[in-house]
């Protein structure tokens, strides 16, 4: 495989920026205040800041890979090859972010293949990863790393060992697993242990929340302490605090969506300075210590806790 990773200093280790390229209306915490009927009503901003963040990417010599919906990518065609054509990978964000605890396992394998099946229409190239809406993948639908890799994935980025209101799912494994008998590879979101709790600390919210010293702190902790690469991950509307607001949102979901906006561009320059990326592809899909072949496949390392109480899905891990 060729390498298109970020030059990166010495023993240093080389992190894995994504996007998540959905627009500011399709978010989970706004599904009940817009319809996906109205969807095509509203003013879309995702191309503009996908053209910014590319930018931005070419002026760090970042690359990245890019989660997107397909609902997104068949209006935008000419953005997913942009995308392509700079070098970074495309994956699959679902078609219409719809959360996979909505979805039953036929419907789930339908909106995973339509969507691999556009986007490398438009793309020209294989598309070998996933990241389910809201990171919707937990201990109660782990049938569906079966279906991803049925559908031709090689790695999903769904399941957020943490504990949150609207996902999670705190018992995995926070570094990469082996799952569907071994085929499919699971690299969670990133997090940091404080006491007992994982705390996300690589991206979305969390990244506008805590000032930019802890998400420095926190990665450089994975890094060296842990010797593990990062997963960071942001939204294309995150860099936008200019975007329409949604009407009629409860005051959690706007604070969650509209916190810090507008620091959101300067710290992902700090970031791009201060660490070394790359694309998921590069770097968990080799034969490197973060690769396919040395992920973690026995489900007692997977899943730390519930090992014999999460169902049919964790024995399909090992």
């Amino acid at each position: 495989m060729a390498a298109r990773l970020t030059p990166m200093p010495a023993n240093d280790l080389i992190n894995a920026m994504t996007v998540d390229v959905e627009d500011y209306f399709q978010v989970s915490a706004f599904e009940q205040n817009v319809n996906k009927s109205d969807w095509d009503k509203v003013p879309c901003r995702v191309e503009q800041n996908v053209d910014r963040i590319l930018d931005l990417f070419d002026q760090n010599e970042t690359k990245a890979t890019f989660f997107t919906l397909g609902w997104v990518a068949e209006r935008y065609p000419a953005m997913v090859r942009r995308i392509v054509d700079n070098g970074h990978e495309l994956a699959s964000h679902g078609w219409e972010h719809i959360r996979v605890v909505n979805q039953s396992p036929a419907e789930f394998y339908e909106d995973i293949c339509r969507t691999k099946g556009l986007l490398e229409d438009l793309s020209g190239e294989e598309v070998k990863g996933y990241r389910a809406a809201s990171y919707s993948i937990g201990s109660s639908n782990l049938w569906a790393l079966d279906e991803l890799e049925k559908a031709g994935y090689l790695y999903s980025s769904s399941i957020a060992p943490v504990k949150h209101d609207l996902y999670g799912m705190p018992e995995a494994s926070r570094f990469p697993f082996k799952a569907a008998s071994g085929k499919l590879l699971e690299v969670p979101i990133t997090t940091v242990t404080i006491g007992s709790k994982n705390i996300n600390c690589a991206g979305g919210g969390w990244f506008r929340l805590f000032p930019y010293g802890f998400t420095h702190w926190a990665m450089s902790r994975v890094n060296k302490r842990e010797q593990q690469p990062c997963i960071f991950y942001f939204h294309p509307w995150e860099i936008d605090p200019e975007q329409p607001r949604v009407e009629g949102a409860s005051a959690r979901a706007k604070f969650r969506h509209y916190l810090n906006l507008s620091k959101t561009e300067s710290r992902l320059k700090r970031l791009l300075n201060d660490f070394s990326w790359g694309r998921m592809d590069d770097i968990f899909l080799d034969s490197g210590p973060s690769g396919i072949g040395s992920a973690e496949v026995d489900a007692s390392h997977a899943l730390k806790t519930r090992g014999s109480r999460v169902g049919n899905g964790i024995s399909e891990l090992d």
